[in-house]
């Protein structure tokens, strides 16, 4: 499923270093740290009816992932709260919204790669549009496995949300080539870690069952859907799970910010057939919607 151009977003306003800009006014530095190396961490939100959904915990991984990578200047959550909202209201964005936070370690003096060469402080981007579920959560999904591994701990850190993130743009490249919209990701182990965008989940005989998150983001819908299975008395196991179980399973779904709760109808060309007349992912979708009337930041 490509992303299309959305009118809307023409026009909008783009936060850049503490001030606000234009769409084609808003840019960095050819010495910013995110073009030299992708040296830069990141936050993709999503904004409900009025509401910003989950907003501290993803602040909270912003600061965890920077202090990771030894920024020496880091915002507070106040001042990034601020930008969001500055830029929310200049777009009169308040539904159906999605922002990409990006911050980096602004310019270097000189190109290299030594984070010692950024002495300007940070550089936050608020990047906000008006963008649905890029994902049709109705029809599904398909899936191809891709041969690019998942980063391991011993590597480069998935616990990390950084901006490097040509590992997963390589398993997307596969994915289009195959004709799917999106590729699951194996770990070094060659058990399933994740999608090159998204967490994923397997329902079998009414238990849910996720990957470890060794060898990937444990993302903040990931733990919703956790949380939620546990309120609504749903078994959820967390383990090692091979393609194999995922060819096997009644249900299949992915999560994250961008597309919610995905339900996966293929993978590499293997028809998902719910044996069980499962309803597990619908049951928790529907808890998940309505959790994003209740919860949320107001944006005041």
């Amino acid at each position: 499923m490509q992303q299309q151009f959305n009118p809307k977003n023409e026009n909008i306003q783009i936060f850049v270093g503490g001030k606000l800009y234009p769409r084609n006014e808003a840019k960095v530095s050819v010495f910013d740290s995110s073009v030299q190396g992708g040296d830069a961490v990141w936050e993709g939100l999503r904004v409900y009816d009025g509401k910003i959904f989950c907003l501290e915990q993803h602040l909270d991984r912003l600061q965890a992932s920077a202090k990771t990578l030894a920024f020496t200047d880091i915002p507070t959550n106040e001042y990034i709260k601020d930008a969001i909202k500055q830029t929310l209201d200049a777009n009169s964005m308040r539904t159906d919204t999605h922002i990409l936070l990006t911050l980096t370690r602004v310019e270097k003096i000189t190109s290299g790669m030594d984070p010692r060469l950024n002495q300007k402080g940070f550089c936050l981007i608020v990047l906000a549009e008006f963008k649905p579920p890029v994902y049709d959560n109705t029809k599904g999904i398909k899936l191809i496995t891709s041969h690019i591994r998942r980063n391991s701990p011993m590597h480069l850190d998935s616990k990390i949300h950084h901006n490097n993130l040509l590992n997963n743009i390589l398993a997307k490249i596969e994915a289009n080539y195959c004709g799917a919209d999106a590729a699951i990701m194996l770990d070094n182990l060659g058990f399933v870690s994740e999608t090159n965008d998204c967490n994923i989940f397997m329902v079998k005989k009414e238990t849910l069952f996720t990957p470890h998150a060794d060898a990937c983001l444990p993302g903040v819908t990931r733990a919703t859907v956790i949380r939620l299975a546990h309120e609504l008395n749903i078994p959820v196991v967390e383990r090692n799970i091979s393609v194999a179980e995922f060819y096997n399973a009644d249900e299949v779904f992915t999560t994250g910010t961008m597309g919610e709760l995905t339900p996966v109808n293929d993978i590499d060309g293997r028809v998902i057939e719910n044996k069980s007349a499962s309803r597990l992912r619908e049951k928790i979708y529907r808890a998940f919607k309505k959790l994003t009337e209740q919860e949320g930041e107001l944006i005041e």
